[in-house]
């Protein structure tokens, strides 16, 4: 669903304040801050997944849109080096489609993504951190209709991914964690055997939760 990017930063930059906050407030108690080469940090987020959706074709007439979701995403990151991670994203979320003659249906989204991250002030107990990688979308369980006309869709895509984040360590092992990302994701439809043109969904997905390092 197409949202402004503006408020997405905001809250975004609100997270950050706040986990940055919470690690001042932090300040008492056996913490241990850093992180280093042969760390493994696995974190479990609360994401809003927000779609930036481009249609073309039918698709962009009918004015198709693909509506928001909140999932849990679980994500493990090996760390390389002291400033240097790779981190591989799970997540699967199910949307539904809208347009300018009513719900089209609902389809689900498995989007593995795999990012190489660099990891400022590692030996601090506040982290910030940004990504690029590819990311690998699988389109299933598509229930989709155009009143009593279904509709088949491209089952999977590649593009690239970003990502901007923060870790804030509680506790030796205990971190919480803000991270915003965008991801390039499309496929197109079709319905008897006539082409309804491409869809981008390209989402922001805005995500806090907690890690652990091991």
């Amino acid at each position: 669903m197409r949202k402004g990017l503006g408020s997405v930063v905001m809250a975004c930059a609100a997270l950050f304040a706040g986990t940055a906050q919470a690690a001042g407030d932090a300040s008492t108690g056996d913490v241990m801050g850093g992180i280093h080469a042969g760390d493994i940090l696995v974190r479990l987020r609360a994401i809003s997944i927000e779609p930036d959706v481009k249609a073309g074709g039918a698709l962009g007439t009918l004015g198709v849109d693909v509506n928001n979701a909140i999932v849990p995403e679980l994500d493990f990151t090996y760390m390389i080096l002291d400033q240097i991670g790779v981190e591989l994203i799970l997540a699967t979320s199910r949307h539904q489609l809208t347009s300018n003659v009513g719900g089209l249906g609902g389809v689900g989204v498995l989007p593995p993504t795999l990012l190489l991250q660099y990891h400022f002030n590692h030996a601090a107990r506040v982290r910030p951190y940004v990504g690029a990688g590819l990311n690998y979308t699988y389109f299933y369980n598509d229930k989709l209709k155009a009143g009593d006309t279904p509709v088949s869709i491209k089952r999977s895509s590649f593009g690239p991914a970003l990502q901007v984040g923060v870790d804030v360590q509680v506790a030796k092992n205990l971190f919480v964690n803000a991270d915003l990302k965008k991801i390039w994701m499309r496929t197109s439809a079709s319905a008897d055997g006539a082409d309804l043109g491409p869809l981008q969904i390209n989402p922001w997905i805005l995500g806090i939760g907690v890690g652990m390092k091991f």
